[in-house]
């Protein structure tokens, strides 16, 4: 699903026009992203909780030199789902 068909989704599901619905998909992912960029957490009760992870300083390879490089630090987004949304996929 394109962002485009989820908001069309979303405008069915919510009774609004396209573009009430486009401007509150996009407050909302404003939202998440500002709130994971500040180096928060957003909690949807049984649907799941976005976070940042962090990932440590490793050794890799350059596939096309077979040459060692250190791959740096680095923080990354990550989506857990909650029970709910567990369930609703199962079934």
């Amino acid at each position: 699903m394109t962002k485009s068909e989820f908001v069309d989704a979303v405008a069915t599901t919510a009774g609004l026009d396209k573009k009430d619905a486009a401007a509150a998909v996009d407050a909302v992912l404003k939202t998440i992203e500002g709130t994971l960029a500040d180096g928060g957490e957003v909690t949807f009760s049984g649907f799941g909780k976005f976070h940042v992870t962090e990932r440590g300083a490793r050794q890799g390879v350059n596939p096309q030199t077979g040459e060692r490089i250190q791959i740096a630090a680095s923080k990354a987004p990550k989506f857990t789902a909650g029970t709910a949304l567990k369930k609703a996929v199962k079934s």
